[in-house]
């Protein structure tokens, strides 16, 4: 099955273009070499992306596929990617995912709720890093996933610039989105290991090499569909671009290119100063918040200075477990986390080595500086977590983002700042320093 629906304008592709793709998915399509009989189809599980990727277009097209299959007599459930994100709320549910009912979602737990379906051989993985890891990597999946209850499976979600991977979804949405600790854990330390800037916004990265690697020997006989997207969200509003709908790797690829061209910004010179906004219904954590360093350290001038200013930022991590490592080993640099990762003494971070990894991305190393602004933390929390510390209603009266545009910005006193309203959208890169 290959469906690719490229937008014809900048205003992207109409909620009723979306539909009529995702109709045109089950009527007369060939799926894993036979043609697709939704006759023969009893039971469906969507796996869209969480809240965290509200901009991904997602939604509606988890609430599109729900009602086609519903008119078709056949149940659907859904099970939100989360990750090591914090379960959906039922306000966040109806807000993204529409008038689908309540009892139709469950939610997915990293560590509890999978299964080990297989092994990445260390030795594949050495190739891959130029022998920066070596160890295996277990393959886990929620055991949903391998339910044979499902007669398919449709995982969604937005292919946008990502610190771990490269470029997000596809099978990332499966091992990570839907995966267990061993498998979350080891690939974020590989990409932290391999380097974040070798990664970002490419194809073929170690870590999706991986992903590739679990999908095409331990789930090539599930009934898998992806459906991806490519979006933009000026002024906050889904401007879809380009909606892949695929069986294979194809699709993926197809996006890789298309969101490099929309999500991927070049400035010409590196920035003294970037003020970054993050959406308080959007981020509530500095592992969610720090979107705001990893997509922007590329971009940053050394000896310069990342403004964030996080009015719905109250914690460090997701869970609790997290968010006492990130208080407790805090945000002080690569060659710092790995010395405290190899301690003894801490098998706390060695048993969470996706903290570990998340802690060496949210650092810039002492190249530049970052600022945090909130309202919930305290000052001397944040300082203790490595950051500087701001007071957000001050920051926000001199930065204010209602009244800021995207990029560019000169203020009153004559200081020059480049403003980005949503981190979570885009990839930013100096142009002076990129190197293919």
């Amino acid at each position: 099955m290959k469906i690719y629906k490229y937008a014809d304008n900048e205003k992207g592709l109409s909620d009723d273009q979306v539909r009529e793709a995702l109709k045109e998915s089950l009527e007369g399509q060939t799926f894993k070499g036979s043609p697709l009989e939704t006759e023969n189809i009893k039971r469906v599980l969507l796996i869209p992306p969480d809240f965290t990727r509200f901009y991904s277009g997602s939604g509606l097209i988890a609430n599109s596929y729900y009602h086609l299959f519903q008119d078709m007599g056949i149940e659907a459930d859904v099970l939100p990617a989360l990750g090591t994100h914090v379960q959906m709320t039922e306000e966040e549910i109806k807000t993204m995912y529409g008038d689908i009912p309540l009892d139709r979602f469950m939610v997915h737990n990293w560590r509890t709720d999978n299964v080990q379906i297989g092994e990445v051989p260390g030795d594949y993985i050495s190739e891959l890093t130029e022998g920066l890891w070596t160890d295996s990597v277990a393959v886990e999946i929620d055991r949903r996933v391998m339910d044979e209850k499902y007669d398919l499976i449709i995982s969604i979600g937005q292919v946008v610039p990502h610190e771990v991977v490269g470029m997000a979804n596809h099978a990332k949405n499966l091992f990570v989105g839907c995966g267990g600790s061993q498998m979350i854990n080891a690939s974020h330390m590989v990409g932290a290991v391999y380097g974040m800037e070798r990664m970002m916004g490419r194809d073929n990265t170690p870590v999706r090499k991986i992903f590739d690697y679990g999908l095409e020997n331990f789930l090539k006989d599930r009934p898998i569909l992806f459906a991806l997207t490519v979006t933009t969200a000026p002024d906050d509003e889904i401007r879809m671009h380009g909606l892949f709908i695929s069986e294979d790797r194809e699709g993926l690829e197809k996006a890789v290119k298309l969101a490099q061209e929309k999500n991927i910004d070049y400035v010409e010179h590196g920035l003294k100063k970037c003020v970054v906004y993050l959406t308080p219904k959007e981020f509530k954590s500095t592992w969610l918040g720090n979107k705001a360093v990893y997509r922007t350290r590329m971009a940053m001038a050394d000896g310069g200075e990342l403004l964030i200013l996080a009015p719905g930022v109250s914690r460090f991590g997701e869970d609790d477990t997290v968010d006492k490592l990130i208080r407790k080993y805090g945000y002080k640099g690569r060659l710092h986390t790995l010395e405290e990762f190899r301690k003894p003494e801490n098998q706390d971070l060695r048993d969470n080595m996706g903290a570990a990894a998340h802690l060496i991305h949210g650092s810039s190393d002492d190249r530049f500086t970052i600022t945090y602004a909130v309202k919930d933390i305290t000052k001397e929390e944040i300082e203790g977590a490595g950051f500087k510390a701001a007071d957000y209603d001050e920051e926000a009266a001199k930065y204010d983002p209602d009244k800021l545009s995207y990029g560019y910005n000169t203020m009153p006193d004559g200081e020059e700042i480049y403003f980005i309203p949503n981190p979570a959208l885009g990839l930013w890169i100096n142009r002076e320093t990129f190197k293919e």
